[in-house]
């Protein structure tokens, strides 16, 4: 697990440093930050339906399919730079809850992730 975290803090540093190398307003990656937790709210559902709407959110195939239609469109001769922007944020969330070793949820629920549980660990009397 803790390879994971650091690879993922290497993901998130990385994405910072191409925002500021490419010109980019590198507090958008902040100021964005907390707008992909609301998936979450699929929680209110249950479970399994916030497990479901949070991971949809919180994986990088998300951030990837953006950047290859970015890509796509600037073949295309379309420069459609917010598009880059939003994957960029998207995919630095997705790095940073990594590196704080929130994974993708278990249908057991939101303290149960592929990295292991998160939070308090339950007393045992």
């Amino acid at each position: 697990m803790t390879v994971q975290r650091v690879e993922n803090a290497a993901v998130a540093v990385a994405i910072l440093l191409a925002m500021v190398a490419l010109g980019q307003p590198w507090w958008l990656l902040l100021a964005a930050f907390l707008l992909f937790d609301l998936s979450a709210v699929g929680y209110l559902r249950g479970s399994r339906a916030g497990a479901v709407s949070y991971n949809a959110v919180h994986s990088y195939a998300g951030p990837a399919m953006t950047s290859a239609l970015y890509l796509a469109l600037l073949v295309a001769d379309h420069r459609v730079v917010w598009l880059l922007l939003v994957a960029a944020c998207w995919a630095f969330h997705v790095a940073v809850d990594r590196a704080l070793g929130y994974g993708l949820k278990l249908d057991e629920g939101f303290t149960h992730t592929h990295l292991g549980r998160i939070g308090p660990r339950p007393r045992v009397r």
